[in-house]
């Protein structure tokens, strides 16, 4: 049977057995990874891009989403250099907002793609910035991902 998984804010999932993992994303970004030999796939989301270091570490920061949705894969039995990702979200989706709050969209996909960098994790498919919010399907035994944007104003 497909298990189906929905995640919000802060956090992750990995489907082990054959899943369908779905979000919506604003400004928000998700990561997807999936191990092309093992057939695993995973998702996170996360609002903002760096933890600070003040209050709880959680995965609703990029630079801790990202982390502990890689080992999460690898504690399953994935292997580092069988990684894919694909990146999603990041959008301006606020017409009435500061500059400040305008670059959130855009820092958790910097963060997301220096990340990935780092662990060495080739990006195969990416969706990010833009105006307008994003649903993504993610089928884990694929590593394929669904994506439509959300209409502008419904």
């Amino acid at each position: 049977m497909l298990v189906k998984k929905f995640i919000h804010v802060g956090e992750f999932y990995i489907g082990v057995r054959p899943t369908e993992v779905s979000t919506i994303l604003g400004s928000c970004v998700a990561v997807c990874l999936y191990d092309k030999v093992e057939m695993i796939g995973g998702m996170n989301h996360f609002l903002v891009p760096l933890w600070n270091g003040n209050g709880l570490q959680s995965p609703k920061y990029g630079n801790i989403a990202i982390h502990r949705l890689v080992e999460g894969m690898l504690n399953v039995g994935c292997k580092i250099y069988n990684l894919e990702a694909k990146v999603f979200g990041g959008g301006n989706v606020i017409d009435t907002i500061s500059n400040e709050d305008m670059m959130v969209g855009r820092k958790n996909i910097i963060i997301a793609k220096e990340i990935l960098r780092e662990y060495k994790i080739p990006i195969t498919g990416e969706d990010v910035g833009g105006t307008r919010g994003r649903r993504i399907l993610l089928v884990s035994e694929t590593g394929k991902v669904m994506m439509k944007y959300i209409k502008e104003h419904d």
